[in-house]
């Protein structure tokens, strides 16, 4: 059956999609997003026993990696209900090494919970995954969690996430006490108070605002009432006319503003001590959208690249993404995507639009974490797996073969760091490269190559611990033993000025020759921007058709690298000449010609080596901060700014990766282990010459 003839026969939706709530669970490491998860799960009964993560017993943490280290590594999906409502939840990973995961949970999803650490407040990863949800353009309310722990402060955190994040926070609930005296919230639209005086689950008594607390509330109430009224221009007349606005209207007026993103609301509570999780819940269900709140996903048509919308209706084409692929030891491989129009039922045929491939569903599940669920159809707004595609990956479109679609593929970020791995035996060679083969499917920040002057197989990502957790599934999973070689940097290479190259191929041997001959302008791009192509040939001297094959010599050539063998980045290749020849030019003569052309060009484009660096937050106690300062400009880190926060100090700098190598280490023994830092990409950088000269030497050697 094709998916063509499934709107005839009809699917039963238990619920309408206006009642769909698709959100991700965003922040920092070590600020709660699981321990929210896990208390929303409890509180929806989709589980009946509360796992916590320091024991390892999370629902959401299910890989072993996951429960030893007590961090989130894989974004875990699942569906929970509220309040007649279906809430598909992603629990994302906090620590920069698994960025990509929020990036594609963010792709697919309608709206997010930020969660926050009430003590640390907005920590740098916090800022990141806010910077994903911008540029996918999710509305999301904020969660300050915490609030039992020693030093928390809801207007410290507040007031950051309007300075740091830039965002217009409105404060829609405010806590009662703080530390260990901290018994529940007010809520500053129904101007009520909800109580929960003991630690284990249970409802939340509700009382009128305690007289300590009015001043506060009243103070509150009037701000939220003002930011409010601002987005909604009717409100704001009678606003000013001085008549009375009802706490419904202004519900009504901020869930138009916070899915339009005007306005962020924000919430606190204490998971951990099951505090204030079921009015996040209720929050979750009055503000954030559902699928038929945001726009309709807009996708290219395969042929003419014209923009097709689809409307999030069961009885549309079929156009669903698949964000994420990832190895099932019992079932192979599951391909998980978001459904935005149309139906899926199980033993239809769909076509991969990206790929140009025909694909046959075989099953269906829903996921709860690692455990399945098999379905005979979903419809627009679900997000699901596939069990056992062939040739889709992260980023394919699935659509109706007779009307295709390709929607908007997921960019990633460049891996930064790479280490030398072989085999211990000849029987884990083989294995060695299944293995890693599958897991650069399933992360597409992982990469694999083979080093062509040492034969040493090379595995690149986004940090140690991400290559550490790549090497560990390695042993467990597909019970490879290997040796690990000394991290090394992802260095690229880059031009500095405007220079021509003149690729100029021709060989004869007796019979049909080879002719290419192009003449192509390089220039320096911005860091980041990557590589553009352009043709600016003028006259009939050469032909538009050799334009690919010169551009893929040129690619190739800079994928090789020209200094030290590493990719040539940020570069503009724009041909000017050439020419070509009746019977001897093909593709092959061209391809070389643009390789040649860029080789000619680089020895005059003042070719540098260019290293990552990264943003780096130390946080300290103020005895060891000069120390700690001190280390960190050994390193040929920049102090950026130093910030006082709860008994501590925070240095904030910018340092090359290649001398961040160890520095859990040396932070833990230069502090008696009271120190603790973050560190994400940042930036890439020129390297100065003498290190630079000294990287080309060994490279050359």
């Amino acid at each position: 059956m094709t998916v063509a003839t499934k709107a005839a026969k009809g699917s039963a939706r238990e619920y309408p999609l206006d009642r769909y709530r698709n959100i991700g669970i965003i922040a920092h490491i070590d600020a709660g997003k699981t321990t929210v998860t896990e208390r929303i799960l409890f509180y929806t009964k989709k589980i009946y026993k509360i796992g916590e993560v320091h024991e390892g017993a999370a629902t959401m943490d299910w890989m072993p990696q996951e429960q030893e280290r007590g961090i989130t590594i894989t974004a875990a999906a699942t569906t929970c209900f509220w309040k007649d409502h279906r809430i598909n939840i992603i629990d994302t990973p906090g620590h920069v090494d698994f960025t990509v995961e929020v990036e594609r949970s963010l792709r697919v999803l309608d709206g997010a919970v930020t969660v926050f650490d009430g003590v640390a407040g907005v920590e740098p990863q916090s800022e990141t995954v806010w910077r994903q949800a911008d540029k996918y353009r999710v509305p999301r309310i904020c969660f300050v969690n915490k609030m039992d722990r020693l030093g928390a402060s809801f207007e410290r955190c507040f007031g950051m996430i309007g300075d740091r994040l830039g965002a217009n926070a409105v404060a829609i609930q405010l806590p009662m006490g703080a530390e260990d005296r901290f018994k529940g919230v007010i809520d500053v639209l129904e101007m009520k108070a909800s109580f929960w005086e003991q630690d284990t689950p249970a409802e939340g008594v509700v009382r009128d605002i305690p007289a300590e607390y009015a001043e506060a509330a009243n103070a509150a109430h009037a701000t939220a009432v003002e930011k409010i009224v601002e987005t909604d221009d009717a409100l704001l007349e009678r606003y000013l006319a001085g008549q009375a606005i009802s706490a419904d209207e202004l519900r009504q007026a901020l869930r138009a503003a916070t899915i339009a993103s005007k306005i962020v609301p924000v919430f606190c509570g204490a998971a951990l001590r099951n505090k204030a999780v079921q009015p996040l819940l209720d929050a979750v269900v009055a503000y954030l959208p559902s699928p038929l709140d945001v726009p309709p996903v807009v996708g290219k048509d395969a042929k003419t690249e014209a923009d097709i919308v689809r409307q999030p209706k069961d009885e549309e084409p079929l156009a669903a993404l698949v964000f994420k692929v990832a190895a099932d030891p019992f079932v192979g491989k599951l391909a998980f995507f978001r459904v935005y129009s149309g139906t899926l039922r199980a033993g239809e045929s769909v076509i991969n639009s990206t790929k140009d491939k025909r694909e046959r569903v075989s099953r269906i599940v829903l996921l709860h974490a690692n455990h399945r669920e098999d379905v005979d159809f979903v419809s627009a707004g679900d997000i699901a797996a596939i069990v056992g595609l062939k040739a889709s990956f992260t980023g394919d479109t699935l659509c109706d073969p007779a009307k295709p679609v390709i929607l908007e593929q997921i960019k990633f970020p460049e891996p930064v760091i790479q280490i030398a791995v072989e085999p211990k035996t000849k029987s884990d060679e083989e294995k060695m490269s299944l293995a890693l083969a599958r897991l650069a499917e399933e992360d597409p920040t992982f990469r694999q190559q083979t080093d062509e002057e040492s034969g040493q197989t090379l595995i690149s990502g986004m940090g140690e611990l991400h290559l550490d957790v790549i090497v560990d599934r390695m042993r467990r999973e597909f019970k490879v033993e290997a040796n690990i070689g000394r991290p090394q940097v992802a260095y690229r290479e880059s031009i500095t000025r405007p220079a021509q190259g003149h690729g100029r191929y021709v060989k004869q041997s007796g019979g049909k020759g080879m002719y290419g001959d192009c003449i192509v302008d390089f220039e320096p791009l911005q860091r980041g921007e990557g590589f553009a192509f352009e043709w600016k040939v003028k006259g009939a001297g050469l032909s538009k058709d050799w334009a690919k094959p010169i551009e893929a010599g040129i690619r190739e050539k800079m994928a090789n690298g020209v200094i030290a063998g590493y990719p040539l980045v940020d570069v503009k290749a724009t041909v000017v000449d050439g020419s070509q020849h009746d019977v001897d030019s093909n593709e092959m003569a061209f391809k070389i010609a643009g390789s040649l052309a860029l080789q000619e060009a680089v020895a005059k484009a003042g070719a540098v080596l260019v290293e990552p660096v990264m943003k780096v937050e130390v946080t300290v106690p103020e005895e060891f901060m000069g120390s700690v300062v001190g280390d960190l400009n050994s390193r040929r880190g920049q102090i950026g700014g130093i910030d006082d926060r709860a008994n501590a100090k925070v240095i904030s700098a910018q340092v090359p990766l290649a001398t961040m190598f160890g520095y859990a280490t040396d932070l833990r023994s230069a502090t008696q282990g009271r120190g603790v830092y973050s560190m994400e990409f940042d930036h890439y950088e020129v390297l100065p010459q003498h290190l630079a000269s000294e990287i080309t030497k060994s490279r050359q050697g």
